[in-house]
């Protein structure tokens, strides 16, 4: 039995022992004959893609989030301050102009005529005192004003031939009305009519009156009245200013 024991041991532990004397005999071999392998073996684990993958820092939720921050900063047009500037100067000249339409006329105002002959196309400029009336009014206020003059001219206005008006420019400053006159030109005769007691002078299409003489009908003698209400004819302009020069006052 010790016999069987002796051989299995030695069957077996001989082996193992020359097999450990047999590795690390050749492991000295190689260091001798190949030093620095061994050495940048030992200094230098080779990596592989799976490793390099793993030492990498993972991105953090802030880190993904500063990224996309920063896409979307870049994604932003140039354009869009300028756009958003020229869109704050329109309302901000939106706001001037409504101010300026809230100017006000005042006793400085300088009132300025332009006096248009839509026969002749010829204008004449003067330049007034802005009338009472017009002080402290604003552009609508004015303008309503001239609407309502431009509809109810005074009589002598319409004597002049007056047809219209139109406002070219409001301001504090200043203030320009252009007058537009169809003016009347005088025929080859005339004749005298009366309208409330007053002779008045009519063209030749007597239709169309050329003055408003002030002279009263009973201020005249009987016989002049007569014919005057009858349409009294004027043989020419020499004769109306005769008749005229004679009976004014």
């Amino acid at each position: 039995m010790m016999k069987f024991v002796k051989g299995a041991l030695l069957f077996f532990v001989f082996p193992a022992v020359m097999l450990g004397i047999g590795f690390f005999a050749g492991i000295k071999a190689v260091e001798f004959f190949y030093p620095g392998r061994v050495q940048q073996q030992t200094e230098t684990p080779e990596f592989y893609p799976e490793t390099i993958e793993e030492q990498q820092p993972l991105e953090t939720d802030f880190d993904m989030d500063t990224q996309r921050a920063d896409v979307m900063q870049e994604s932003v047009p140039q354009d869009a301050g300028m756009e958003e500037t020229s869109e704050e100067a329109y309302v901000s000249s939106g706001i001037q102009e409504a101010a300026s339409s809230g100017e006000t006329l005042c006793v400085d105002t300088e009132y300025v005529l332009e006096e248009t002959d839509i026969i002749n196309h010829t204008v004449v400029e003067t330049s007034w005192k802005l009338p009472d009336k017009y002080v402290g009014m604003n552009r609508e206020q004015f303008l309503a004003a001239m609407e309502s003059y431009e509809a109810f001219p005074p009589l002598s206005e319409m004597e002049r031939g007056f047809v219209g008006l139109e406002v070219l420019s409001f301001s504090r400053e200043r203030v320009v009305v252009q007058m537009n006159y169809q003016y009347l030109q005088p025929g080859s005769c005339f004749y005298l009519a009366v309208q409330n007691n007053e002779v008045v002078v009519y063209l030749e299409d007597m239709e169309t009156i050329y003055i408003n003489t002030g002279i009263k009908l009973d201020s005249l003698p009987e016989a002049l009245q007569l014919e005057i209400i009858q349409m009294m004819w004027v043989e020419d302009e020499e004769s109306l200013y005769d008749f005229l020069e004679t009976y004014s006052s």
